[in-house]
This record gives C-alpha cells, structure tokens and sequence, in this order.
C-alpha cells in the first residue's frame, strides 16, 4: 500500500529544514517501539500446560515441579528454554474476602509461591495465567483480573511470578483491548518486579498497531492446534505481520505443537523452523513426561533455536511465495542470514532463491549449512533444495570469498554492494525512497523540500550494513523521513559499527533533514538502522540522504 498523503511547500520545507538541522556524533535516546521494562530482548522460550492437561486433575503442583525436572535433566534448560508456565484453572472458582485470588487448594495444597520457589531452585523462571476481563476461558469461568490488576499483579510479585500470559475471555465491562491491557501492564509496572507480559487477545484488536509498548508480545491469531493445516493458516497469518516486531515486542503465533501426535516430524520440523525463522516465542505445549527422542531432537536443535534468539532481532520478510512454495529470509546479527526453502505443498519440489536476492552480496562465495541436516556446501550465490511435500530446508548463510571494501576516499554509499540489506514494504531502494513493493519504483529522496541525487531509502524497520575492512574514517549522511508521506512518520535512525551504536536520532514527517556524522575508525563494518517509534511502523518512509563513507 501506498502511504502517501499531502505535501507541504517547498518553501515551507526549507526553512524547517534550515531551522531542525543537526549533526549527531553520539547516541541520544529516541523513543522505541517496545515496552521499556528490558525484558524479551530475544522471544522467550518455555513451556505452558494447557495443550498436554486442560483442566484435567493431573495439572497440580508435582507436574508442575516434574516439569522443572525435566528442563535441567533433558537438555532443555541448556538450549535456552527458561520460563515453566501454568495456564488456566490454577485458581479457586471465587475470590477470598478481601478480593485476592486463592490457588486452588487440591492442585496447589502449598501455594503458588512454593512451586515458583522450586522452579526457581532450578534455575529457571516461573509463569501465571489470568484473563482480561471478569472470567477466565475454561468453562468452569475462574475469576478474571478486570477491575482488580494492581491487587493481582502485587499478589504475582509477592508470588515470584516472572512472567503473566493475559487472556481476552470474560466480560471486558465495556472497555477497549488497549484498555485493558495496559491497565495490566502499569500494575505489572508499578509492582517494581520484572514481569514479561503476554498479550492473548487472539489479535482480534490489531494488536500489532499498539501493543508494542504494551507487552513484550501479542497473539496475532486465534488458537493452534494439533494439525498440518492450522499451523500453515497460523504461519501465513503471523508471517504478513513481519514489520510488526521488534527487540522486546513480538508477534507471538501461539506455542508450538510439536511432539502432541497430530503432525509428522517432517511436519513438526516445520513448524519449529518456521517459528523460530518469525521470531516466535518458542513455548512448548507438549507433554514433556511422554514425549519421544524425535521430539526432544526437535525442540533442542540449538541452530534453528539460534535463528530465532538472534540479537539482532529482526522477522524474517517472505521474499518469495509462488504455488505454496515459499522463501523465507532472516538477516542474522553477525552478517550471516538465514534462508528457509518451505514446501506447503503435498509433492516434492524444487525451491531456490539467490544470496542478492536474500539481501547478501559482497562477497564471492558463500558457505550454506543445512540446519537440519548439517550438511555444509558452497555457492557463488545460487541457493536451491529439493524439499519434500510439507518440509522445510533451513540454511545459514555465511561470506566465505573475497569482500569488497570501499576505495579509497569519499564515496557514495549507494554506490557499495550491501553486505546485508533488510528493509520492509519492499527492499531497500538505491537512490530513491521506499516505494512499497519491487525494487526501483521510489522516488526522488526528499527530505523537508531538499531533493538528493544519491542516497537510500526504506522503511523502518530496516537494516543495512556495509563491509569497511577497517579502512574507513568516516560515515555521514542526512536523514529524515521522506516527504511522500508528508507530515507522518516517525523513526529512530541508528548508526552501528563493530564497536556498537555509534549514533541514533529521532525523524518525524514534520522535521527537515538532521545531519548525522560519526567516526568509523578501525571499524570492520557499518550498520544504518531505522526502527519504528512509538507511533508504530506507519508511514516510516525514511531516507540516508547524500550518504558518505571516507576510507584511506
């Protein structure tokens, strides 16, 4: 879609823009797109009850601790999985006389706070369950938090809860989702403990336009099950929501099925591929006590687990979907990507895609490991698998030939090959603004009424790195949000090296171009970054005006 609104004048623009110019060569603190209680830098991993026990009487305080167990004893724990969750029917069907929620008192004789002392022993973190309106969703209707969040949430933290998955079912007593939910997230707040929080409104609500801030991830569709093609339906759905997350606020396409018996491996493969590739929180919803050795193999693979812990954060964009054969790339915080080849399909077919393609592209050769498999090959930059019907192929992608670094001198940055380039609505443009769609269909970079000739642009979130060998001594550009979506937008425009953040400034629509100018000395690389604010990601067409790099 196209985002463009009105314009404002030329001579306007220009004197905004004489009047809002500024050079940056620190980091100052723009306002993110993400809750700001430091928690989910990577999605969280875990485990909750409800797909293996409902309601069922097994659900009680010794599964609980049993679970733990099994997280240090099977090699989950060491994988990354941290957070033990309880789901619903935890509770008594009614409140005590002083309004507080009671464990029920066969499941838990010894109390909430006696099994999160024990997954804590463990090492691990301990998670609750409740809902957002005046009930619960199990049918027996358990009381809600509506009406009572700071009471609850004081009672989680006196409980040693870390983390609260919020559910939507219940009277909402004619308040709004964003209501509700950020009631609950100031109690959590105001509680003074580390709390992650959950939205489980089903995505009903278009979370991802205002949950960012809200929690640290959001359902975007109703409930999973235990089948091939609720999975897929689930996968399209989350997959369209790529420009939607962020360090610390993730779309969260419900937990993971694998293991619960209603998929093959090969399907189940899949699933966790595909999940980690989105960034989901990877909680595991099968019965841990029953759950076979190919199940187990699965949830520890540490290289698909690492896809999707990487720091840097970003969802993988779909850059190819043609006759339910799908490519999937995933830029990796280190300069790698991850390519993943998933046949929806019911036959073998061949799926292939290009490292340019994939956003990688300086460097003559490249080092393909298959994360299932392990199998490692080499390509001068074609990618391509056999995938069996309902499989996924998973590559890490790494530069292994000959890099090319800028001469010497002061040159244009459009003029480099990007050694990772991952923009949304579109790819990253050279010389011209973000055009939404295919590569070239921008326009002329304008910011505040001042035209550039060279340049990129994107749309946050976006990142772009290129390769300096050390050489460079400089890097400096303006920036701004392009005048084709006249006053909206805002981003934080980040600049990155080896050594760290070396700047970051925030643009709106409003503003005119701000200078940016930073020291790159001795830094292997520089990484141009623009992530949505708090407005969210609309209109976020932003420019690297006249960018420059200056290299001995």
């Amino acid at each position: 879609m196209n985002h463009a609104t009105k314009r404002r004048t030329a001579l306007g623009s220009a004197v905004l823009a004489l009047l809002t110019t500024m050079t940056w060569s620190v980091a100052t603190a723009p306002p993110a797109a993400a809750l700001d209680n430091g928690l989910a830098q990577t999605p969280a991993m875990g485990f909750n009850n409800w797909n293996s026990t409902h309601c069922r009487a097994e659900f009680n305080d010794q599964m609980v601790r049993g679970i733990a167990d099994i997280f240090v004893s099977r090699g989950l724990k060491d994988a990354g999985y941290s957070y033990v969750n309880i789901d619903d029917c935890w509770a008594e069907s009614s409140r005590d006389s002083s309004g507080n929620l009671v464990p029920n008192r066969t499941r838990f004789p010894n109390g909430i706070k006696a099994v999160a002392d024990y997954v804590h022993g463990k090492g691990l973190k301990f998670g609750l369950y409740t809902s957002a309106g005046t009930a619960t969703c199990d049918s027996q209707g358990f009381p809600g938090g509506i009406g009572h969040e700071q009471q609850d949430a004081n009672l989680f933290a006196s409980w040693g809860v870390d983390y609260l998955k919020y559910d939507n079912c219940g009277d909402h007593l004619g308040q709004s989702a964003q209501q509700r939910y950020t009631a609950m997230r100031d109690a959590l707040r105001n509680t003074g403990r580390p709390i992650l929080f959950s939205i489980c409104e089903w995505g009903q609500n278009a979370p991802w336009d205002w949950a960012q801030t809200v929690g640290n991830s959001w359902r975007t569709t109703g409930d999973i099950e235990d089948n091939y093609g609720s999975m897929l339906g689930i996968f399209k759905s989350n997959a369209a929501r790529s420009t939607d997350s962020q360090r610390g606020a993730w779309n969260d396409p419900d937990m993971l099925e694998v293991g619960n018996g209603g998929m093959t491996d090969t399907e189940y493969r899949s699933h966790f591929t595909l999940w980690s590739m989105m960034n989901a929180p990877l909680l595991i919803g099968s019965d841990l006590r029953t759950a076979s050795a190919a199940t187990y193999s699965i949830l520890t693979n540490r290289d698909v687990i690492a896809l999707d812990q990487d720091s840097l954060g970003v969802q993988a964009a779909e850059i190819s979907n043609a006759n339910g054969l799908h490519v999937l790339v995933k830029p990796l915080d280190n300069g790698d990507a991850a390519v993943a080849l998933f046949n929806e399909t019911g036959s073998t077919a061949t799926i292939g895609t290009t490292t340019t393609a994939a956003g990688l592209g300086n460097a003559t050769s490249y080092r393909l490991t298959d994360l299932w498999s392990k199998a490692v090959t080499t390509t001068s930059g074609s990618i391509s698998a056999s995938v069996p019907a309902h499989a996924t192929v998973v590559y890490r992608v790494a530069r292994t030939g000959t890099f090319t670094a800028p001469p010497a001198g002061t040159t244009q940055v459009s003029a480099l090959k990007a050694s990772m380039a991952s923009g949304a609505w579109g790819p990253v443009e050279i010389d011209r603004s973000n055009g939404e769609a295919a590569g070239g269909d921008g326009r002329t970079l304008t910011i505040g009424g001042t035209t550039y000739a060279r340049g990129i642009g994107t749309h946050a979130r976006s990142e772009v790195r290129y390769y300096l060998a050390g050489r460079c001594t400089s890097f400096q550009a303006w920036v701004g949000v392009d005048d084709e979506v006249g006053d909206s937008g805002s981003a934080s425009m980040e600049v990155w090296a080896s050594s760290g953040q070396l700047a970051a400034t925030t643009v709106r629509g409003t503003d005119g171009p701000k200078r940016i100018s930073v020291n790159v000395t001795g830094q292997e690389y520089v990484k141009l970054a623009a992530l949505p604010t708090t407005d969210g990601a609309r209109y976020d067409h932003v420019d690297w005006a006249d960018a420059t790099v200056t290299c001995g």
